[in-house]
């Protein structure tokens, strides 16, 4: 990347101090130097687009952007008009428009520069091309390349447009709503919000009496990890088993387990977390089955159930849910895995396996030393994805612990649950409590976990070439 940027700089002073009179003149005005080569066509589309820019700019976003460094200084008032007899708003500044506005301006100008620095080099290549009696295409035929040589270019266009619109501008903004106190206190139109630095970050970090951020995000974030890692890799072997065991020459009726177990697959997520949820509610059919059969009373004798409760409180307490989130997802995440593993587990070389027996290895032996090696590094990509996802999994621990009510004051006062992760705690920040800039500040940081975690995994376990192990 950063040998790109040099030899994109290089290019463009080279193009810049050999150019002509039209091809220096192309950074100010994009159409002179194709109107020097006799491309009236394109000058025209790069005028029109740079046009359209400095009317953006000028008379819409260089507005906000003058703004940007307060955010808004007038608030919103309404002023009754003893003209009209009624109430008139005054003209008021929105900290949400001038900050947004403000990033998608910056953002644009950034743009404008690299393209009046391409423009220029595409320029003086025109003008090598003139200079060198060679042909120069005409409108038509660049269109025709677009489709044939540079047809990359057109297919990743519209991509391109739609990662700046739905990504990168959310991004940004989520960064910068950060470094703000755009809160429940503080909601435009009614309210101006401001920059308060490294505040927010603090504050996540701050354990105090009244503070709690810093008690919540230690245990929340620990806890993130760990179900991550259970969720991720209890379900890979899970599924691997189960593969293994369908397939197996010995087993009988394949196709009728393989369905049993794919079925849970065609059902939605969510209507089996809800469904599941209820079964495992406080009054829900498992604790009234349990009730009947005396274990309740048998975990009251062993301490795992408090006295005072007549149910066993699977997802309503501490430990409990913690451990059968944990189990359920086994259920919805197994048979997932089962099918990718069985098709890993038919391309293993046969030969391999053969070799093996004949040498007289057990099958508890084949399937560590070759199975088990085999897909590990086949699925290693999908794995760094899952358990990334899991880190992120949001419909399983809010489905299943909606009516989750903690009990403990500093998970409370925070805003948070003990079986919350830092993405279902985010949402409850954003959906319940309207605190956008503490949400913005653990979204930030689940942003980093989530990279660091995927570019360690893929230098240290995936990196390397280890085709010849297997073949």
């Amino acid at each position: 990347m950063k040998k790109e940027r040099e030899s994109f700089l290089r290019n463009f002073i080279e193009a810049f101090t050999k150019g002509d009179i039209f091809t220096k003149l192309s950074i100010l005005i994009f159409g002179t130097g194709y109107v020097a080569r006799g491309q009236y066509v394109k000058a025209v589309i790069l005028q029109i687009v740079q046009v359209l820019f400095f009317v953006f700019t000028f008379g819409f976003s260089l507005n906000y952007m003058s703004k940007l460094g307060t955010l808004g200084t007038i608030q919103r008032e309404e002023i009754f008009d003893p003209k009209t007899l009624s109430k008139v708003v005054n003209d008021y500044d929105n900290s949400l428009m001038i900050l947004l506005c403000g990033v998608i301006g910056i953002i644009f100008i950034f743009l404008y520069i690299l393209l009046s620095l391409s423009n220029v080099k595409a320029c003086y290549e025109l003008q090598c091309l003139k200079k060198d009696g060679k042909h120069i295409n005409t409108f038509s035929e660049d269109l025709k390349d677009l489709f044939n040589h540079k047809f990359h270019i057109t297919l990743l266009t519209l991509p391109s447009i739609g990662i700046l619109l739905i990504k990168v501008i959310p991004i940004l903004f989520m960064i910068c709503i950060a470094f703000t106190n755009y809160d429940g206190d503080h909601q435009p139109p009614t309210y101006l919000f401001t920059w308060v630095g490294l505040e927010n970050f603090k504050t996540l970090f701050t354990s105090t009496s009244t503070v709690t951020f810093g008690y919540a995000f230690v245990r929340i974030l620990l806890w993130t990890l760990i179900w991550a890692f259970f969720a991720t890799f209890s379900t890979f072997y899970g599924g691997v088993l189960l593969a293994k065991f369908i397939n197996d020459k010995k087993t009988k009726f394949k196709k009728l387990w393989r369905s049993l177990f794919v079925i849970t697959i065609a059902i939605p997520q969510f209507v089996t977390l809800l469904l599941v949820g209820k079964m495992f509610s406080d009054y829900g059919i498992i604790n009234s089955i349990c009730n009947k059969i005396g274990l309740v009373g048998f975990l009251q004798d062993i301490g795992l159930v408090s006295k005072g409760l007549s149910f066993i409180p699977f997802l309503s307490k501490p430990g409990w849910a913690n451990v059968m989130v944990l189990l359920i997802n086994l259920w919805v995440g197994i048979p997932f895995q089962m099918l990718s593993a069985t098709g890993i587990l038919m391309n293993i070389p046969e030969d391999q396996l053969e070799s093996a027996k004949i040498d007289g290895a057990t099958e508890r032996q084949i399937f560590r030393k070759i199975t088990m090696p085999y897909v590990l590094f086949i699925t290693g990509p999908s794995l760094v994805t899952a358990f990334i996802a899991n880190i992120n999994n949001f419909n399983v621990i809010y489905l299943l612990t909606n009516d989750y009510v903690t009990t403990n004051m500093s998970y409370a006062n925070s805003n948070a649950k003990e079986v919350d992760l830092l993405i279902t705690w985010l949402f409850t920040l954003t959906n319940d409590y309207s605190n956008y800039k503490m949400a913005c500040v653990i979204g930030i940081c689940v942003f980093v976990i989530s990279a660091s975690l995927t570019l360690l995994t893929f230098t240290r376990m995936i990196a390397g070439n280890r085709e010849e192990e297997f073949q």
